[in-house]
């Protein structure tokens, strides 16, 4: 497959995580769309490399998108901080479990959108949010989770968190 694509929502409040993201080959359209969100930067989105530490980059490569307007030092500091270090924490965790194969760590690379709630206080929380939402975005993603029968069977008792009634 030339991409998979997952999606995962975890914890409360404003700490709230919300993982959208693609799995692909450097060479298709996930390849492109990684090359072009670290190339082309702008004010209050700036993408970054997922690292387990400075100089320990993660495998697949993985960029990391802002799916909010940054607006300050504090925000920003908690998408390169505990934002930062639990995607990275959760694909090393997919590779080591198996979930991404390890042999196609250099072919594949990951887009991950992440959404950082202006009024976020915890970074415990942010960063326990951010790796159960994006471990679980990956994993249904590798699994095609759900499935066409999956969404067809719940979308009469779906109940969105957001939809304001």
């Amino acid at each position: 497959m030339s991409m998979y694509v997952g999606e995962a929502l975890v914890g409360e409040g404003n700490e709230i995580a919300h993982i959208d993201l693609l799995i692909g080959c450097k060479s298709g359209p996930v390849g492109e769309a990684f090359a072009n969100a670290l190339a082309r930067q702008s004010a209050g989105h700036t993408n970054l490399l997922a690292v387990l530490t400075p100089n320990l980059a993660v495998k697949p490569s993985t960029v990391m998108i802002t799916k909010v307007t940054i607006k300050g030092m504090k925000q920003a500091v908690q998408m390169f901080g505990p934002a930062q270090a639990a995607v990275a924490k959760a694909v090393a965790d997919a590779v080591g479990a198996g979930v991404i194969p390890k042999d196609k760590c250099e072919e594949y690379c990951i887009v991950c959108g992440v959404f950082i709630h202006p009024g976020a206080e915890s970074d415990k929380k942010i960063y326990e949010y951010n790796y159960e939402a994006t471990k679980l975005a990956i994993a249904n993603a590798m699994r095609g989770k759900p499935s066409a029968d999956e969404m067809l069977a719940g979308k009469e008792t779906a109940a969105h968190p957001f939809r304001g009634f």
